[in-house]
């Protein structure tokens, strides 16, 4: 059977009727290191999932079929003359007109160049614990993320250059992937509420509430006091 939905691959969720995407965090990170925008279509919407799907459906039918090769090169061989003289110069059923001279007129001068660009390269997915000086540790360089988190569990995502990090479904810290060693990279707003920003994190502490004759009870600070006193809830 074939599926209407976005694949999970590139997708996460993608709600029908809001339209709002949440896309995979490998494909964000392969999008910004190339330079483009992903779009995810309509699922269930034959306009645009359908018209991708007949392609692949035409590639395999009229350039596949029936045919047997000795090696992938051959095999990459006979795809290419296939385009260059089968596909890019048909008479497209939609456009009415040739896919080759679309192309030239409309897309050919949007394309950007490579500009030594290095390789995507490998993307890593990792998991690690918040210290207690407010960071994660990656190729012994110290990444800070919010100091709520201290001792949660956080996944990070390292690609394209960038560190990723996530508490659950949140993002909740990107950096700029550190070229040094034991380097310390940090976004002071993560450490707002706290003392000792250039080390280890401290909480603040909270004065004891002043004593009061036996007689009485014992009186309490409202939570909200001991809240603003620390930085607030995350």
């Amino acid at each position: 059977m074939r599926s209407n939905a976005n694949p999970r691959a590139l997708v996460v969720r993608h709600d029908a009727v809001s339209r709002s995407v949440q896309f995979n965090e490998k494909l964000i990170a392969f999008a910004k290191h190339w330079g483009f925008r992903p779009r995810a279509c309509a699922p269930y919407r034959a306009r645009t999932k359908g018209k991708t799907e007949n392609g692949v459906g035409y590639v395999k039918k009229n350039a596949i079929a029936g045919h047997s090769f000795t090696s992938w090169e051959a095999f990459e061989a006979h795809l290419a003359k296939w385009e260059r003289e089968v596909a890019n110069v048909r008479i497209h059923g939609t456009t009415g007109e040739a896919p080759i001279v679309r192309f030239e007129r409309d897309e050919a001068h949007r394309l950007k160049l490579l500009g030594g660009r290095p390789a995507f390269g490998s993307l890593r997915e990792l998991a690690r614990v918040v210290g207690n000086d407010c960071a994660v540790e990656i190729d012994t360089n110290s990444y800070s993320v919010p100091w709520q988190l201290i001792g949660e569990r956080v996944a990070v995502t390292v690609a394209a250059g960038e560190v990723r990090i996530r508490h659950g479904v949140r993002e909740v810290a990107v950096h700029k992937q550190s070229q040094g060693r034991r380097l310390r990279v940090v976004d002071s707003t993560h450490l707002a509420g706290v003392t000792g920003r250039d080390g280890a994190v401290y909480r603040q502490q909270i004065a004891t509430a002043p004593t009061v004759p036996s007689s009485q009870p014992s009186l309490l600070r409202p939570l909200v006091e001991y809240e603003a006193a620390i930085g607030g809830s995350f």
